[in-house]
C-alpha cells in the first residue's frame, strides 16, 4: 500500500551555482508543494499502514520549523536550494523517523517538481 500526504510552504531562495543570466540566480520565492509517499503493508488491526496524524507529527514539525517562511540559503545543508537538493534534504531529515519512507516529491510550480525516494 502507498499512502501520500500532501504539505505546502512558501520560501524564498536563488540559485547560486546557475548563470548571473539566469533568472533563477536572483531572489524569489515560490509556494512549494511537497508530498511524501509511505509504502507498507496494512495493519490487520488498525486498518492502516501508518496514522496521517503521526506523519503530520513528523513532516508539520520539519517543514514549520525549518522551511516555512526562511531563506533557504541560509538553510544548513540547502546553500544550492534546487528542487531536487530541497527533496533529497526532506528524505534525510524524514528517514529515520518515518522508516517507512517510499518517496519525496518537492514542487515549486504546478508545472516543475522533483521526486527522491533514496536511491
Amino acid at each position: 500500500m502507498k499512502l501520500t500526504r500532501t504539505y505546502e510552504f512558501q520560501a524564498a531562495h536563488l540559485l547560486p551555482r546557475v548563470a548571473v543570466t539566469h533568472k533563477c540566480s536572483q531572489l524569489h520565492g515560490h509556494s512549494y508543494r511537497v508530498s511524501v509517499t509511505i509504502e507498507g503493508p496494512v495493519d490487520t488491526g488498525t486498518g492502516m499502514v501508518i496514522d496521517f496524524a503521526d506523519v503530520d507529527a513528523v513532516v508539520g514539525s520539519v517543514i514549520t520549523s525549518e522551511l516555512d517562511h526562511r531563506y533557504l540559503n541560509e538553510v544548513d545543508g540547502l546553500e544550492n536550494p534546487t528542487t531536487e537538493n530541497l527533496a533529497m534534504w526532506l528524505w534525510e531529515r524524514l528517514q529515520e523517523t518515518l522508516p517507512l519512507l517510499g518517496s519525496v516529491e518537492v514542487a515549486e510550480t504546478s508545472s516543475s517538481a522533483a521526486i527522491y525516494d533514496g536511491s
